[in-house]
């Protein structure tokens, strides 16, 4: 059996490739599961972002690449 005894808070940022954040988009308390977020990316420029993941114990960093 898997639980968490608290539910953690989860953030989904994004950075740009100095490590600035550019934008949050999810910053709130979320039980177990599957979630999509959408990224308007209409103010950001193409190039490297990074976007990272964290809830509870829990981090991961990601890089994308964004085209106009």
């Amino acid at each position: 059996m898997n639980y968490f005894e608290t539910v953690p808070q989860t953030k989904l940022t994004v950075y740009d490739i100095l490590g600035k954040e550019v934008k949050t988009l999810l910053n709130e308390i979320n039980t177990p599961g599957t979630y999509e977020v959408e990224f308007d990316a209409n103010n950001l420029a193409s190039g490297v972002y990074f976007y990272q993941l964290r809830s509870g114990n829990y981090i991961s960093t990601k890089k994308m690449l964004l085209m106009r």
